[in-house]
């Protein structure tokens, strides 16, 4: 792993642990990532529940962007778009692959003090972009920015880990956080999970009202099957939809 732009420990940005810093830096991972996305069944269900919740063309903040793939795939459409991530490295690659409509920015999604208030019609975070964050102080903030920059009515998508799921439950009983060093290009990074009530709480309490929650399967591109069979323990993670009041 090759990092660009190693810094101590005291100076990481709020919210990221050396972790999350050295993934989001590892040209290794960047460089693999699209071909990883490809692949997912769970980054075809996020773009699926997306197109479903966003209903028509409007401007779009993409939080925790990546290469761009939900943001170029929306420009795309006719919506105009904003990707916002920390990883200069993968901004560069988004970049790469310019689309109308599609502009990027580099900032913490614990504070996105360079967007004005009111903006957005839709804002989304996914593949569990919210749990990377360290932190539950963090973790409200990042979504409270989310609402601020929202207009009213403005509409978020959220995807987050199940903390119940039934393979990795006993890992996530008393603390929530999971390594996750299998899954992005070796680095030391834990994920966050949580429980769907503390999701949705989560997020009424950053000001939203949650309009829908779909467990999703660790294969599914969809919802997650006969969803009245022990979803709680099945469902691999949560895609909420929840509306600024």
């Amino acid at each position: 792993m090759t990092l660009d732009t190693p810094i101590p420990n005291w100076q990481l940005p709020p919210g990221v642990d050396r972790g999350l810093w050295d993934y989001l830096h590892s040209n290794e991972m960047v460089g693999g990532y699209d071909a990883h996305m490809a692949l997912s069944p769970l980054a075809a269900a996020d773009i699926s529940y997306c197109e479903t919740h966003f209903a028509k063309p409007g401007s779009l903040v993409d939080l925790g962007c990546g290469t761009g793939r939900l943001t170029q795939h929306f420009a795309r459409r006719g919506f105009k778009c904003l990707g916002v991530d920390l990883s200069e490295e993968m901004l560069t690659a988004a970049r790469a692959n310019p689309v109308l409509n599609a502009e990027y920015l580099q900032a913490n999604l614990v504070d996105l003090a360079p967007l004005p208030n009111d903006t957005f019609d839709y804002a989304a975070c996914l593949f569990s972009t919210l749990g990377m964050i360290r932190g539950a102080d963090n973790r409200m903030a990042a979504l409270q920015s989310v609402h601020r920059v929202l207009k009213p009515g403005g509409y978020l998508v959220l995807h987050v880990h199940n903390r119940r799921f039934y393979p990795i439950a006993i890992r996530t009983i008393r603390t929530g956080d999971i390594a996750m060093s299998q899954a992005y290009g070796g680095a030391k990074l834990s994920l966050y999970h949580f429980t769907r009530h503390e999701a949705i709480s989560l997020l009424k309490r950053s000001g939203f009202d949650v309009q829908n929650v779909s467990p999703i399967g660790v294969r599914s591109t969809s919802g997650l099957s006969h969803k009245w069979l022990f979803p709680t323990l099945r469902a691999y993670g949560y895609l909420i939809a929840a509306r600024k009041r």
